[in-house]
């Protein structure tokens, strides 16, 4: 056993960057996190170039973030490293809680078949960030390590940043501007705009525990367990053998003493119950707070990830929505940037975004209520609804050990077109997309990975289409914005040009709620902007416009 190392990259002299006037580039990324680093690599994907500034020289120190859930998986694998981190990290479905020794609920986060990631994978915070700098520099994106920014001054069509380095301090123009900088974000509190909302008083013990034990794979939650009375416990197994427990310690606890080796070990021996040996990697005490920016975009300056909100971490929805953020944000500044939207598009990035914080942030208040209660009935609510939950299934409902994260379902955004026909299912417009197994070129395969980075229709047929519906795909494929038409058929079909999903167990008619017609407009973060019961290249036409913002923000 052995603690993590953290790797060391190089410096890299800014002589280049360095220019009077200042030189001007078109996209640059503050933060080189998991949230920068996955808008730094689908900035590559769509051909654009970018800049990443980073005060630090290495990834995060402790695990941070632990729990990556479904749909940032399926956002990883459309950036590339998806393989890799489910390789690395521990996949599970299942989470337990107990109240004292007795355990009262579980959940299955995937409780059907026919999806290719599971519910969660467990894996430290810089093993992923590893991995998403070399993907980013595999396509090319400029990182540059040590290099502070420590003003930012926002114009009409650009930003003005002043960048600190061991070797000078330069100024350097950017079109655009994406912060990521983190929680405390020194940009944010630099531009003076407010971020609200609530604080928690609590305090919670993390350690990161490197031991063999033969605990399953799966989440693991207590309250009020014997080992440490009257408190919380949180364990997940993460990658090389170490163990994430949370200790809740209250508001009155020392988090100077409490992050003591003398006080951290004695409560570890008690929850372990046994002498195996066990060596501490990171400990770290944590208050929490739920708030937001009230608005994610300010001109050519847009925020993203913590720096543009914050959630207690049960529920695992910190990293998890700002992937989700990027996946937003990044196809609609790419629109803008080569010309083919209007900047009003980055509007329906602050507001969608902003909807789904909201979300967020109300659930997990609810949990954090739930855990952490604040008054004696509170409590006494808590403990009889945990106490109904061993026998009765309707107690079940109210337990809430922090709703894990799950995509939001942008219902509201004024990019969908919404039905004229009646659908049964989860695929309205705005939904995130789901996934199921395919055959292409009778090979197997999965849905989403068909489909991202651009705009898609799926058609599903029994017959290959005439030649009319071939040539109006064709034409989708040449418009300055294209649309990829993939075909869905439940047999193989021969079509020349087209792409064919063989959906030979039914698992996309089912969950798409599919006909023989049924057409379904994707944006390029695999949200569903629009469907029909039957295939028309014009109102395919009409609802791009719309879900590019040509028409959704007024314009002909």
């Amino acid at each position: 056993m052995g603690a993590y190392i953290n790797p060391i990259y190089p410096y890299k002299s800014p002589a280049d960057l360095m220019s009077t006037p200042p030189q001007r580039k078109p996209l640059i990324v503050i933060g080189a996190g998991p949230v920068g680093l996955a808008a730094a690599i689908d900035a590559r994907l769509q051909g654009l170039d970018v800049l990443v500034l980073d005060d630090d020289k290495t990834v995060s120190i402790g695990s941070r973030a632990v729990c990556y859930a479904k749909r940032s998986l399926e956002i990883l694998d459309r950036l590339g490293i998806a393989d890799e981190a489910c390789g690395l990290g521990v996949s599970w479905n299942i989470g337990r809680t107990f109240l004292e020794e007795d355990e009262v609920y579980q959940f299955n986060l995937v409780p059907d078949a026919g999806h290719k990631r599971p519910g969660m994978i467990n894996l430290q915070q810089y093993h992923v960030e590893e991995m998403l700098i070399a993907r980013a520099l595999e396509l090319g994106a400029d990182i540059r390590w040590q290099h502070k920014v420590t003003a930012v001054t926002r114009h009409d069509d650009h930003a003005t940043l002043t960048v600190e380095t061991p070797e000078g301090t330069f100024d350097i123009e950017a079109d655009w501007l994406v912060v990521a900088d983190g929680a405390r974000s020194p940009i944010r509190r630099h531009l003076g705009l407010d971020i609200e909302g609530r604080v928690f008083q609590d305090r919670f013990l993390i350690a990161d525990v490197i031991m063999k034990a033969d605990y399953p794979a799966e989440r693991w939650f207590w309250f009020d367990p014997p080992f440490h009375p009257n408190q919380s416990v949180l364990l997940h197994k993460q990658s090389n053998n170490v163990w994430r427990i949370d200790f809740q310690l209250g508001w009155d606890a020392d988090p100077e003493e409490e992050k003591k080796p003398e006080k951290v070990i004695p409560r570890l021996k008690a929850m372990l119950g046994d002498e195996r040996p066990f060596e501490l990697e990171w400990v770290s005490i944590y208050t929490f707070q739920c708030r937001r920016m009230t608005d994610f975009r300010h001109g050519r300056v847009l925020f993203a990830g913590d720096a543009a909100h914050q959630v207690s971490p049960f529920g695992a929805r910190g990293a998890n929505s700002g992937f989700q953020d990027v996946d937003d944000l990044m196809w609609k500044l790419g629109l803008v940037i080569k010309g083919q939207a209007s900047e009003k598009l980055l509007d329906t990035y602050a507001h969608d975004r902003q909807f789904a914080a909201d979300e967020n942030i109300m659930n997990s208040t609810r949990s954090t209520d739930f855990i952490t209660p604040k008054s004696r009935t509170s409590k006494t609510f808590r403990n009889q609804v945990l106490a109904l939950a061993k026998h009765h299934p309707f107690a079940r409902k109210l337990v809430n050990s922090g709703r894990l994260s799950v995509p939001s379902f942008l219902t509201g955004s004024v990019l969908n077109t919404p039905d004229a026909e009646a659908f049964e299912g989860n695929m309205v417009p705005g939904a995130p997309m789901d996934d199921a197994p395919v055959q292409v070129d009778g090979q197997d395969a999965w849905l989403l990975n068909q489909v991202g980075n651009g705009f898609a229709a799926l058609l599903f047929v029994d017959a290959a289409p005439d030649a009319q519906t071939l040539a109006a795909m064709q034409a989708l494929r040449q418009g300055p914005v294209k649309v990829d038409t993939l075909i869905v058929s439940a047999t193989p079909l021969q079509v020349e040009g087209a792409k064919v999903l063989v959906d030979a167990q039914g698992w996309m008619a089912k969950r798409y709620d599919a006909k023989p017609g049924t057409t379904y407009l994707l944006r390029p973060d695999q949200h569903v902007v629009a469907r029909w019961r039957m295939w028309s290249a014009t109102a395919i036409q009409t609802a791009l416009k719309h879900a590019t913002g040509q028409t959704a923000m007024g314009e002909a």
